[in-house]
């Protein structure tokens, strides 16, 4: 029986599927995993050679490679149709991996390289065996019903199938035949604990019936309508049709057994028909010789050395030994290399976990036929096995085509290398099945051993965030109940799992939850408390309680109140512990100080006592930790780099031209070494290899070279290195990374990058060259071994490898080496310039929110103030004019302290009046017209719980297989928040309704930051503050602002007590959040926006506001340049009126009201706004606005439809141009361009026809331009009238008539 896993279901009659597991049809998650990561790194890589890797023709059937976007990666692929389109082919590919057909573009796909169809095909197309479809069929001329066989499948059944697929917790397959590109299976699914037969039970259903075999061979309903022609597996020559055991039996009908006429190997039906082509056409087990696919290997035997060139470019090779004098392709799957101190490396490829399963069958096998199933079983997968048969066999260095796994570990650990092999319950073993997981990992597959044993363990793997490495086998030891009996009586738990935030508590919480159904009731408990002192003392625990998630500081302020809570503690796990010991280091100490205490509590000899250290990356902190708090502890590292820190590796760089690395390289090396050395240089190319070898050699040092050209050479070098040396000998092995892998090197002292490595999988595997020198500090006394050469890496750094340098200084700081100035300072410069770059990213949320960004180097937000999109904000006119006290109304609480609302402006409430209107409008039936399909960034209606929402389209889905709508994430664009309906609920909307600008603004509340040192605000407190504010009208007085967002302090609730005629504050959010203990005060929050403001030659809205511009424009002092005040002086009265009118209203609403709100600093620097100088002219469609300013910065343009608004920087002044136009313009194919360092602005028409002017009110500063009076004058475009001729030298004429009286003076 083979366990499957269904990937696609077309009918009983076709579906895809994958093999789980079960002896020879074993399919390893993590091979396949490997194989596409390495053929999405091939095909990445050879992005630049294109041409080497396109296939020069293209026909149907083809074996390719081809790039998925819908899945982002490069995948198997079988070419089944080639369409022509205009500019391109485009190719229908089956995805042999994935049972997809996709359409692919011709330059999306590459040449399928051997090595990479290692591995069979995933997706296995199945079908049931020996049933065929049945449907209803009526006769009206007799007026009978009867059930008949079908050519196809009916809905009822295909639904039916799909529904016992759906329900069931296993599907296990056995197979009878195989024909064309089907398996024919029964097929049996566990439902409720009872396991059923698919083909009976669809017969039983009356959905299906049974037929015979020859029928079952010639069934159309067994023949899916869409194939992949590569598919075709080649048969066995000897037929097996007469042969009686092979005929179904009539006396059983629901256990009809039997083959197709031609009967194919299950072993070759499961492998890449690119193979299955060169597979022998007879194929017996057995001591007769079986011969392999055409895949050379490399011999590793006395006197003989050969390789695959193919193979070895693609850094992959096997290895064949010899025993009992034959030549058999075996080799050992586990790598052990001894450590001194009793330290282990080792390297262990993914196929061991087929190896566990393949020994426990091969034991069952006679020993005559024991070597013909190891070459079966290596033909199906070519990693090599180790068997029985050979365990007392000399142990060969691994040198295999699948990507190695190292691991560092102190003590020999047996790993668990399958779900059945590992020591968890099996009830929980079932439930991680049910959740889809696959495992374990290699890191898991170390670590759970010695963790279910109740072992100290120290963990450190690139997926050390994985709260799995240690839940499953700490909830198996809790079973355990005879271990805790000696344990104080009370209610406290046994297990700590102390977290470095709250976010990841929750994620450990929820999972124990989940695996702990499994097991006896634990009661897990999630502690998350406040500085409130109240809720501490007040804590209840729950009955029974035997495990509690905390944070390090949560579980202080517990202990100062609830002394004994810990006194029944026997484990402690310390989760991302790299993160707890820099954020919390002094808390997790008191914490660790804290458990020793109570491990000499009388009663407890005979409890178990365990600490379990999880995380990312080796320090000196964990080194502490292993040394003073953890007994004998397990110590398993599976990644290189953190080994080499755990290992002591010096790591130094050297910074220099790319010209000078040779002279460096000879600096660097030691020619009179005390003690033996072996230094490897790697180098990334055969010439460079070459040249570093000719230079060292001439300076009168031992030195061997290595490459591809030369591969005979390999015996030669390897039998030079593993000799023995004298003390003061320095041997060189200079080397491409390629040719490593085969050499199997570990004892190097010294590694020199004299390339820089290409990737971190290349770096650490160049460190791991030096694995046998290794030594970690938690036992001093091996560092003090004088014949102990400590192992050194050095990284030549150059200007070509530049972008690096901060990626290197991370490292550095991490190892806590020594930092070359220079390596800083250019780190510096590297930062600052991919800052520069992030300028169009929108302002990191961090940095608005708390006044920091934890780490600026990963962050993809930019941590700078950008004058072009944080001022003058583009947003509605209420924020234009935020200085001082505002009335807001929150409408989505994002957090705490961060909302998006509106602006209220109580005299006249624009949205309001809008809202009236959308409401009268939608209410009409024939206004509400759904929009047939929905355009992105386009504006909308929407009808939501009797409201019309204005929303933008963001991104709009695809509808789903056999769907009838399609889904559009929309924004409301006067509320801030977003959400994903359907494309028939939005409706279209008038352009009336679209003329208000968006009404949503960001609030930020200032001086205020969580607890603890989180940058997440707890749930607890966002829920309490959405409760309290979302919805209703609060007052707050405006510090900051920079584009859309708006910082407040503070932000309270005012209520008018009518009676007395005053008004009071009822609560201020900040003050609320410190109450609960929450929060903390942040005094430094709105300084550090600041100082950004200021670096960006910008000040704060006290100091520098549009509104303080606007007061400006309304000083009746004069300029040598036109100021604003009496260039409109029309339209910027009623607006300057309406400001004040308005701040007025608001400061006589809060008089004695927002006592504690500090007065607005009288003190305004005022800055001049100039109006420059204006030439116009217009063509047909068009009217060309040419400002006379030079060096412009800043520069930016808002069209509205019949008005014009142009601001920009020019030698320290500032422009403004607030014009009304004389006719209306089309805003979107308006634009605004430099041309000749002058801005000029282009507007579009909306009506071709003549302007008789360009404004409507009267500008001095704006004139015609007579240059481009010829351009139109022969048209004459403009309108005759009855009384007066409008020409353009006319219109000209009267406006320099017009403005003769009135003073124009230029600016210096």
């Amino acid at each position: 029986m083979i366990e499957v896993l269904i990937l696609k279901i077309e009918d009983p009659g076709c579906f895809w599927v994958i093999l789980k597991g079960c002896g020879s049809f074993v399919d390893n998650e993590v091979e396949y995993r490997k194989l596409h990561a390495d053929m999405n790194q091939f095909y990445n890589q050879s992005c630049r050679d294109v041409d080497e890797v396109m296939p020069l023709t293209l026909e149907e059937g083809q074996v390719c490679v081809v790039f998925c976007q819908e899945l982002r990666c490069w995948c198997r692929a079988v070419i089944n149709t080639i369409m022509s389109c205009t500019d391109h082919c485009l190719v229908e590919c089956f995805l042999v991996d994935y049972a997809k057909y996709i359409p692919v573009k011709t330059r999306d796909i590459r040449v399928a390289v051997e090595a990479f169809m290692r591995l069979p095909y995933r997706a296995r197309k199945f079908r049931l065996y020996c049933i065929k479809p049945v449907t209803l069929h009526i006769d009206f001329c007799e007026d009978t019903a009867e059930i008949v066989p079908a050519k196809i499948w009916d809905g009822a059944a295909i639904q039916y199938f799909q529904k016992l697929l759906r329900e069931t917790t296993q599907i296990e397959a056995k197979l009878c035949a195989i024909e064309d590109e089907h398996f024919d299976v029964y097929l049996y699914v566990t439902v409720q604990d009872e396991k059923v037969c698919v083909n009976d039970e669809l017969v039983a259903k009356n959905f299906a019936c049974y037929m015979s075999t020859e029928e079952n061979t010639n069934n159309p309903a067994n023949k899916p309508s869409k194939q992949s022609k590569n598919f075709a597996c080649y048969m066995s020559t000897e037929e097996n049709t007469h042969n009686p055991a092979n005929k179904p039996s009539k006396q059983s009908p629901l256990s009809l057994v039997g083959f197709p006429e031609k009967v194919i190997s299950p072993v070759l039906a499961l492998w890449p028909v690119l193979l299955q082509g060169k597979a022998p056409k007879n194929l017996k087990t057995g001591p007769t010789q079986f011969e392999l696919p055409d895949i050379s290997l490399s011999v590793n035997s006395p006197g003989r050395t050969a390789s695959n060139p193919l193979l070895e470019k693609n850094g992959k090779n096997l290895s064949t030994t010899s025993f009992n004098g034959h030549n058999e392709s075996t080799v050992s799957v586990f790598l052990g290399f001894p450590f001194k101190e009793n330290i282990t490396i080792s390297g262990q490829t993914d196929s061991d976990l087929l190896e566990i399963t393949c020994k426990k069958q091969l034991k069952e096998i006679q020993q005559d036929e024991k070597s013909g199933c190891v070459k079966l079983l290596q033909f199906l997968n070519p990693d090599p096995l180790k068997t029985d048969h050979f365990q007392n066999e000399k142990q060969e260095f691994l040198k295999v085509s699948a990507e190695q796994h190292f691991v560092v570990f102190n003590k020999k650990i047996e790993p668990c290398s399958s779900l059945e092999t590992a020591p968890l319950l099996v009830d929980l073993k079932k439930e991680l099945l049910w959740n889809k997981f696959i495992g374990p990992t290699f890191t898991q597959s170390y670590c759970w051993p010695p963790i279910a044993r109740g072992c100290d363990v120290v963990v450190i793997s690139h997926h050390g965030n994985d709260p799995l490495l240690y839940i499953p086998p700490i909830l198996t030891f809790l079973q355990s109940r005879v271990c805790y009996k000696s344990l104080p009586s009370g209610n406290g738990p046994t297990t700590l799992i102390v977290c470095p935030g709250w976010k990841k508590a929750q994620l450990v919480f929820e999972l124990l939850k989940k695996y702990g159904r499994c097991s006896r009731q634990l009661h897990p408990m999630l502690l998350l408390v406040g500085l409130k002192n109240e809720e501490v003392k007040n804590m209840k625990f729950l009955q029974g309680c035997e495990v509690i998630v905390t944070t390090p500081y949560s579980l202080l302020r517990l202990l100062e109140h609830h002394s004994l809570l810990l006194l029944r503690l026997c484990h402690l796990v310390l989760d991302e512990v790299e993160v707890l010991l820099s954020e919390a280091s002094k808390q997790v100490f008191m914490i660790l100080e804290y458990y020793r205490k109570t491990i000499p509590v009388p009663g407890r000899e005979s409890a178990p006592r365990q600490i379990v250290v999880v995380g990312t990356r080796w320090n000196k902190h964990i080194e502490h930790v292993t040394r003073e708090f953890m007994n004998d502890p397990y110590i398993v590292i599976t990644s290189v780099e953190e080994a080499c820190i755990y290992g002591n590796v010096q790591q130094v760089v050297h910074l220099s031209l790319n010209c000078d690395k040779i002279s460096v390289l000879l600096r660097i090396l030691d020619f009179t070494p005390s003690n033996a050395q072996k230094t490897l240089v790697f180098t990334n190319s055969v010439d460079e290899t070459e040249m570093v070898y000719r230079v060292v050699e001439s300076n009168a040092i031992f030195c061997l070279k290595i490459h591809k050209e030369i591969e005979y050479h390999f015996k030669y070098v390897e039998e030079q290195w593993r000799k023995k040396f004298s003390p003061g000998t320095h041997v060189v092995l200079v080397s491409t990374d390629d040719c490593m892998k085969y050499l199997g090197i570990t004892d190097a002292t010294c590694v020199v990058h004299f390339s820089f490595p290409s990737s971190p999988s290349v770096f650490g595997t160049r460190l791991h060259s030096m694995s046998d020198n290794f030594r970690s500090g938690i036992e001093k006394s091996s560092l003090k071994d004088d014949k102990f050469t400590k192992a050194k890496s050095i990284l030549l750094l150059t200007e070509r490898n530049g972008c690096h340098a901060v990626g290197v200084l991370h490292y550095l700081e991490h190892t806590d080496a020594k930092i070359p100035p220079e390596l800083s300072d250019f780190a510096a410069g590297v930062l600052k310039a991919k800052e520069d770059m992030k300028l169009a990213r929108p302002l990191c949320r961090y940095l608005k929110t708390l006044g920091v960004c934890k780490d600026m180097r990963i962050c993809p937000d930019r941590h700078q103030v950008n004058l072009q999109i944080d001022f003058p904000p583009k947003s509605s006119d209420q924020i234009r004019s935020t200085a001082g006290y505002v009335t807001i109304l929150p409408l989505h609480i994002v957090d705490a302290t961060n909302y998006f609302g509106r602006i209220v402006d109580k005299k006249e409430d624009q949205y309001a009046i809008l809202a009236v209107e959308m409401d009268k409008h939608f209410k009409k039936a024939g206004n509400k017209v759904s929009v047939e399909m929905a355009k992105k960034l386009s504006l909308y209606g929407l009808h939501e719980e009797k409201t019309f929402h204005r929303v933008q389209v963001l991104e709009i889905f695809p509808k789903e297989e056999n769907g009838f709508f399609y889904n559009v994430s929309i924004k409301y664009i006067d509320e801030g928040r977003t959400g994903q309906v359907r494309g028939h609920q939005l409706f279209s909307l008038p352009a009336e309704f679209q003329s208000l600008p968006p009404q949503a603004v960001e609030f930020i509340v200032c001086r205020v930051k969580p607890i603890d040192n989180e940058t997440e605000w707890s749930p607890k407190i966002t829920r309490y503050i959405h409760q309290k504010i979302k919805g209703k009208l609060h007052e707050a007085r405006v510090v900051l602002t920079l584009g859309n967002t708006v910082w407040v302090d503070p932000m309270v609730q005012v209520i008018r007590l009518p009676d007395l005629k005053i008004s009071v504050n009822e609560y201020n959010i900040r003050s609320e959040i410190l109450s609960m203990g929450m929060g903390t005060d942040n005094p430094e929050h709105i300084k550090q926006l600041q100082k950004l403001c200021e670096s960006a030659k910008m000040l704060a809205p006290e100091k520098k506001t549009l509104q303080t511009l606007i007061r400006d424009m309304a000083s009746p002092q004069r300029e040598p340049e036109q100021d604003m005040d009496s260039v409109q002086s029309p339209l910027l009265g009623e607006k300057l009126s309406e400001n004040c009118n308005f701040s007025q209203t608001i400061l006589d609403h809060q008089s004695g009201a927002i006592a504690e709100i500090e007065a607005e600093n009288s003190t305004q620097h005022h800055h001049k706004c100039f109006y420059p100088e204006i030439k116009w002219f217009q063509k047909e469609d068009t009217v060309t606005m040419k400002i006379k300013i030079r060096n412009v910065t800043d520069c930016k343009c808002e069209f509205l439809r019949n008005k014009v608004i142009f601001s920009a920087f020019s030698e320290d002044k500032f422009y403004l141009v607030d014009t009304e136009l004389y006719e209306n313009i089309l805003t979107e194919k308006s634009v605004c361009e430099i041309k000749n360092e002058e801005p000029v602005i282009i507007l579009a028409k909306e009506k071709k026809e003549s302007w008789l002017k360009l404004l409507k009110h009267k500008n001095p500063n704006v004139s015609f331009d007579f240059e481009h009076w010829e351009d139109f004058g022969d048209e004459s475009p403009f309108p005759v009238g009855a009384e007066k001729v409008h020409h353009p030298a006319t219109l000209a004429m009267e406006e320099m008539e017009e403005s003769s009286g009135s003073e124009t003076e230029s600016d210096d």
